[in-house]
């Protein structure tokens, strides 16, 4: 069974054993967070089908002239999308992209899927929107849009900085500022129409962001509208959904609130009211039994007033994602796409760049939020 399946069956057991029951579970489950989700699936879907991230990239490699210069591009291009747009859906599209390239170029790809991979989750870091633990958080603390932003930006800026300097310092050959001979030219399949639509409604939902409006409602009225269209079949958007997400979301919306009634989480408590204990377990945790889980374990125990607690909640869980392969989907793309063209990215070789990478953006990320 894989994670959804798991989640739903535990559910269903622990309803069935009366630990909660069903109208319980049901209402166990946050709508906001599910409609908040559901709905950036559907736009990221129509941002990819108009060709916008293609664009994106094609115009990195234009604009790029040497190994070097490709690698500072892809890292903030790559990181700059992650924090508006869902970072699992931008490394689907960005690495075959980036294995593509590196190709073309005969470069070594795995420093610059490594540098992808840790990007869209620094990256993701800086916005509520940027991953789903970020939208879980925004929707249990009530934190505004803007005020995570501010926290979380300078982190995901640094993070990414010393990202760059990590992969300068393990692989030489990036560290060349030398032009490449010949600059691949890549095609990009775009559908104005769509891209232009998609920008625009994009661009007016992340506006209701930052003026303050709910963030559920504001990105549910801006799926609907990518899902009015003559042009495009709504099942194509709707298929790229990751259901196995939401039906995973609920069925640990019901384990966690399973937990809280069986009184499992009193040993975590202390741990937890200490801000170095609570970065400490997230982080370990995420690496356990994924961000997600992890997230939804811990946040009982954090008053909702307690800004500082879910900000380092949000710091540990998405940054931990960069300590090992399994730590964030991202990391588990890259390896795939690797492996297919022929080139080892194991464990080690992953953790050797992960670990100082975690444990100095983890270490920024605990003194920045408690200083605020």
């Amino acid at each position: 069974m894989n994670r959804a399946a798991i989640a739903l069956v535990g559910s269903a057991i622990l309803i069935a054993l009366g630990v909660t029951p069903l109208k319980e579970a049901w209402q166990a489950i946050d709508a906001t967070t599910i409609i908040f989700l559901l709905s950036m699936m559907i736009i990221n879907a129509s941002l990819a089908y108009s060709g916008l991230f293609q664009i994106v990239l094609v115009n990195i490699v234009r604009t790029t002239h040497s190994p070097l210069g490709l690698l500072v591009l892809l890292t903030f291009g790559s990181g700059i999308l992650s924090a508006f747009l869902l970072n699992d859906t931008l490394a689907l599209v960005f690495t075959p992209l980036t294995l593509q390239v590196c190709q073309a170029l005969s470069l070594n790809p795995i420093p610059y899927l490594l540098s992808l991979a840790a990007a869209t989750n620094i990256g993701s870091l800086a916005t509520i929107s940027g991953n789903p633990q970020n939208i879980l958080i925004g929707s249990f603390s009530g934190i505004s849009y803007l005020e995570f932003a501010k926290v979380m930006t300078p982190i995901a800026l640094i993070g990414m900085i010393i990202q760059i300097g990590l992969l300068y310092g393990m692989y030489p050959e990036v560290r060349s500022a030398q032009p490449f001979k010949q600059v691949p030219m890549l095609k990009t399949q775009t559908f104005t129409p769509l891209l232009t639509k998609s920008l625009v409604i994009t661009g007016c939902l992340f506006a209701a962001f930052i003026l303050g409006f709910p963030l559920a409602e504001s990105a549910f009225l801006g799926a609907s509208a990518i899902l009015i269209t003559r042009r495009l079949r709504s099942d194509r958007f709707l298929s790229q959904i990751d259901w196995n997400l939401l039906v995973l979301f609920s069925g640990l919306f019901i384990l966690t609130r399973a937990t809280r009634n069986l009184d499992l989480l009193t040993p975590l408590t202390q741990l937890v009211d200490v801000p170095v204990g609570l970065i400490a377990s997230v982080s370990i945790l995420s690496n356990l039994i994924s961000n997600v889980p992890a997230v939804l374990l811990l946040q009982p125990l954090i008053a909702p007033e307690n800004t500082q607690s879910w900000l380092l909640l949000a710091a540990g869980s998405t940054l931990a994602g960069n300590l090992t392969l399994f730590g964030a989907v991202a990391n588990l793309i890259t390896l795939e796409a690797a492996s297919k063209a022929g080139y080892q990215l194991n464990f080690f070789k992953h953790l050797r760049f992960g670990l100082p990478l975690t444990l100095i953006t983890l270490s920024i990320s605990y003194f920045w939020i408690r200083l605020i």
